[in-house]
């Protein structure tokens, strides 16, 4: 051991010697890990065993910036218990379901008592000791009941708590700045308050006063530092946040939603103390569905469950589909397939350290809770018990009409890159297919191959999807009435296929809507798109409608239109497709492409399109054959999405793969 590590070893030994506790920081050492690095494992677990210190060491082998003195962030909240909790979460759900994401949802039912902190890896105990004192300085008066009152505005909902009871919790949280920072350092050396005249919170050792009356208003300001620990409580007025930052036209229905949630609920209130990776705090977070194992030794390995960081900004060096990210299991940094991930929240990575329950029961003892908890978030999240079996889903997919948007399936240059045509052609302009994935032939177009550099064809995977998709929907039983497809070949192609499946390619005509084309912003470097005529669909063998008249014609789509114009181009295509088939049960199938199913869907049910932003990001999410399912319920006079009837297709990266590698000597 080195001599750094040997006296700040026995620094952090000499501490808790006194301590009934074993120290968790002995085996770790035992088992060669240097001291600043075992620390710095056991932050980051919470220091709860030595095994889950010791399993992230292991896993962070590999971490580049394992040794950087970089501390946790940590944090202080006051949480509800019990069936008040369990309100909120319904709250959470549905408002999540009929108003679609906002920022309250990226953390759980929470008061927050202070400002993100830094401390030091060896002092982090003091932060569990300073809790400890905190609560029970102010056991005794906390009170049995908090009241809650619902405000709202345009873009914020909540409860706030009451100048009484809030006195209450801001004297908890500010003795717990307090005892941090003596036990963290020495004795604070700067403070700044700001009560009502005559009003000294108690338990403040060495206090100067500036003192200032706000009539009937107190409210304190104070930053407790010390070298080590500054500990910022929260002075403002405290709430418990349902909705932030939500779109305005959805405050009445979340308004209506807060109702539902009575405020006297029996409540059990814990502090929490949570830490997270300063690093990491403006990023997006992913969270793993599926095992990927890296092709490449700038692709990151992926196991269930990880959450991956993303910087939005970076993602310019990432090629479609993919995304440059760093795993919090691992600390290592890479590409991965971005439909391998689901967008996780920002708490879901937060590691919950110690708590203090202010609990009803008379008994003080009751109310400490001095171990650690059992996993990350684990106790403030619930599971929804309420579901819908697949046979009730069918039977009201059959007494609706229902809209099913499917995006197309995987084409040829998303494979082989956008010189994919010089890869198959011979000198005199003669496709041939180089490889498997290649598409078998190509349909006859009247500039030959040339025409097919901007409206690229499936790849042979890409049309096994599209089978694969139709079987499904005819497993379903699903009554498919009309169907509709983008210009783009890849998606005449799709729907046929689909259509093949369900045996109905001889007695359905594919309705081709140039309306529903992708955001002509992204078909780069030229004045227009070019398609197959109908007369060459015909020709290939796609049993095309010439008699419908799309909303809007190839013609009048506009090159580098905005997002805006796009928006409203799939709005205008939606109403008009609806009008143009009979209102009935059934499915109206769209073929499009990975962004038709957000803007063909979210004017069905009544919203306004996505920030621009937010779009990007969410349709770089959406794979081969991913399906949007809106059902018509005639009753509410409204739409609603649904589970679609198909199920979803998953299949891992397959590489090149040249046979002169084993030739001896090549």
């Amino acid at each position: 051991m080195a001599a750094g590590e040997t006296q700040l070893y026995a620094k952090v030994s000499n501490k808790l010697k006194g301590r009934s506790t074993p120290s968790l920081l002995d085996p770790l050492l035992a088992l060669g890990f240097p001291a600043h690095t075992a620390l710095k494992a056991l932050a980051a677990t919470g220091r709860k065993t030595v095994e889950e210190a010791s399993s992230w060491l292991h896993c962070h082998c590999n971490d580049p910036s394992l040794d950087d003195p970089i501390p946790q962030e940590y944090g202080l909240f006051l949480c509800p218990m019990g069936p008040l909790l369990e309100r909120l979460q319904e709250f959470w759900r549905e408002s999540k379901r009929q108003c679609s994401k906002n920022r309250a949802h990226e953390v759980f039912p929470h008061v927050t008592l202070c400002d993100f902190f830094t401390c030091e890896d060896q002092k982090v105990e003091c932060l569990y000791e300073a809790l400890k004192r905190a609560g029970d300085r102010v056991l005794a008066s906390f009170p049995a009941t908090i009241p809650l009152v619902l405000h709202s505005s345009i873009s914020y909902l909540g409860f706030f708590i009451n100048d009484g009871p809030a006195n209450i919790i801001r004297e908890f949280a500010m003795a717990f700045a307090t005892e941090a920072a003596v036990l963290a350092g020495r004795q604070p050396t700067r403070w700044q308050l700001q009560v009502t005249l005559g009003q000294v919170p108690l338990g403040l050792p060495n206090t100067q006063l500036d003192s200032c009356a706000e009539a009937g208003n107190p409210r304190l300001s104070l930053l407790v530092t010390s070298p080590n620990c500054s500990v910022k409580p929260c002075t403002k007025q405290l709430h418990l946040t349902l909705a932030h930052k939500f779109y305005p036209h959805h405050q009445r229905t979340l308004e209506q939603l807060a109702k539902a949630v009575h405020p006297g609920h029996p409540c059990q209130w814990t502090a929490a103390l949570f830490s997270r990776d300063m690093r990491f705090v403006h990023y997006q977070t992913l969270q793993a569905l599926f095992q990927y194992k890296p092709q490449n030794a700038d692709e990151l390995a992926l196991s269930p469950g990880d959450y991956i960081y993303v910087d939005p900004t970076e993602q310019e060096e990432a090629s479609e589909g993919w995304v440059l990210g760093t795993s919090q299991r691992t600390g290592c940094r890479g590409f991965l397939p971005e439909n391998y991930t689901e967008r996780a929240s920002e708490a879901d990575t937060w590691v919950k350290h110690r708590t203090y329950t202010f609990s009803l029961a008379t008994d003080s003892n009751s109310r400490k809770d001095a171990e650690a908890s059992g996993g990350r978030n684990g106790e403030l999240h619930s599971p929804a018990s309420r579901s819908i079996s697949s046979v009730q889903a069918l039977q009201a997919t059959i007494a609706r009409r229902s809209v099913l948007v499917v995006r197309h399936g995987e084409r040829v240059d998303q494979v082989f890159g956008k010189c994919w045509l010089r890869q198959c052609s011979t000198p005199d302009g003669k496709y041939y297919r180089p490889d498997l994935n290649f598409p078998r032939c190509l349909p006859r177009r009247s500039g030959g191959l040339r025409d097919f550099e901007h409206d690229p064809p499936l790849s042979s995977c890409g049309t096994f999807q599209a089978r694969l998709a139709g079987d499904s929907l005819l497993d379903s039983g699903i009554r498919i009435t009309a169907i509709f497809s983008s210009p783009a070949l890849r998606c005449v192609q799709t729907a046929n296929h689909i259509l093949e499946e369900l045996k109905l390619e001889k007695t359905m005509k594919i309705r081709i809507e140039a309306g529903i084309f992708e955001w002509t912003k992204w078909e780069t470097g030229r004045a227009s798109p070019s398609f197959m005529t109908q007369a060459e669909l015909r020709e290939a063998g796609f049993n095309v409608d010439t008699d419908y008249r799309p909303a809007f014609p190839l013609s009048s789509l506009l090159p580098a239109e905005s997002y805006t114009q796009y928006a409203d181009r799939c709005a205008c295509s939606m109403e008009r497709i609806l009008g143009a088939c009979p209102h009935e049960p059934g499915a109206i199938l769209i073929v499009s492409h990975g962004s038709a199913l957000d803007t063909c869907t979210r004017p069905l049910l009544g919203l306004p399109p996505r920030d621009c932003g937010d779009f990007i990001q969410l349709v770089r999410k959406i794979p081969a054959l991913g399906m949007c399912f809106c059902e018509e319920n005639r009753e509410e006079g409204k739409w609603e999405l649904a589970s679609p009837p198909a199920r979803t297709l998953t299949h891992g990266a397959n590489a090149a793969f040249n046979w002169r590698n084993w030739i001896p000597g090549s």
